[in-house]
């Protein structure tokens, strides 16, 4: 017999974090432990109010498979089970980490995946003035890092890219917009992206919105974040978008990112890596996802004014998993 735990947790950031959604100063997070056997997984997500989540929705759905899991619940059968989502996540993630206890295994060898030394991965400018941004991203630079994540909201757009690209005109930079811009205009728009070298577009419609893309002939890639959670979106997804961003709190766990992942490679799109705000114990759940990626965008722990111990080893714009 399984027994299973789950409580929620608050981390504190260094720095608010500001998106075209609002701005963030913690990281509230909800933590599953899952026992079998004297061994302990542990999983975590963070629950997104876009999504219609809270602690307490998560919670609720943690309490209605309490019995399913105690009783042996497999991870194919969660899929079932359970709703693509936060929620499902955390339950995913702790199955995963104790298969490998159990197994004695690590998590590279349980999913077959080859694990590299180091991940290069994108830090995030959050949204502030131009002269603000521009100087966080020469800081970011000055400090190792060389693929930039740019937020932003629908204001100050050409400001804001041409004060970033000016200080820092070698680094990669990709653009996040959050669906905050509308079609009217887009094309301007992402023609002075590709003007000033920016490598890729991050969901910049709302989501209801995605038919705008039809044919929509644009001079760098589109990524779907907000429209894409899980295989069964791919299909609505073919020629509106070049990329998807692969989240396992939108896919609801590994299990079904990596089947996401294989499928959307098979169906041409390239895949984006990304995360929430969250802890090292989120990030480690993803990592048999970083190989397959274009871009690699899990910098979240390395927001909060502390990470949870042990944590991976983050460096600015990288993660050192030789250590």
């Amino acid at each position: 017999m399984r027994s299973m735990r789950f409580y929620s947790e608050a981390w504190p950031l260094h720095t608010a974090f500001v998106i075209a959604r609002g701005s963030r100063t913690e990281a509230k997070v909800v933590v599953v432990e899952i026992e079998q056997q004297g061994m302990r997984g542990v999983g975590e997500c963070t629950p997104y109010p876009r999504y219609g989540e809270s602690e307490t929705s998560v919670m609720e759905q943690l309490v209605d498979v309490s019995a399913a899991i105690a009783q042996g619940v497999t991870r194919q059968e969660l899929q079932r089970l359970m709703p693509a989502g936060a929620a499902r996540n955390a339950v995913d993630s702790a199955l995963w980490d104790l298969e490998c206890r159990l197994a004695g295994k690590n998590l590279w060898q349980l999913s077959g995946v080859t694990a590299p030394e180091r991940v290069v991965m994108a830090q995030t400018l959050s949204i502030g003035s131009p002269e603000a941004m521009a100087f966080a991203a020469k800081e970011l630079e000055q400090q190792g890092a060389t693929l930039l994540k740019i937020k932003l909201d629908d204001h100050l757009i050409s400001e804001r890219l041409v004060a970033i690209r000016t200080a820092v005109p070698q680094m990669t930079l990709i653009v996040d917009a959050n669906e905050s811009w509308q079609a009217e205009g887009l094309a301007s728009r992402c023609q002075l992206l590709a003007d000033l070298g920016v490598a890729m577009l991050e969901q910049p419609l709302p989501a209801s919105d995605d038919s705008a893309l039809e044919n929509f002939i644009h001079p760098l890639p589109i990524c779907a974040d907000e429209s894409c959670h899980t295989s069964g979106d791919l299909s609505r997804l073919a020629g509106r978008y070049q990329m998807v961003n692969i989240k396992l709190d939108k896919a609801g766990g590994l299990t079904e990112g990596l089947q996401l992942a294989a499928q959307a490679r098979a169906q041409g799109f390239e895949i984006m890596l990304g995360c929430m705000l969250c802890t090292s114990r989120a990030i480690t759940a993803a990592l048999p996802l970083v190989p397959g990626a274009r871009f690699v965008d899990l910098d979240g722990p390395t927001w909060l004014a502390k990470d949870v111990v042990p944590g991976l080893a983050f460096e600015c714009g990288a993660i050192e998993l030789s250590r």
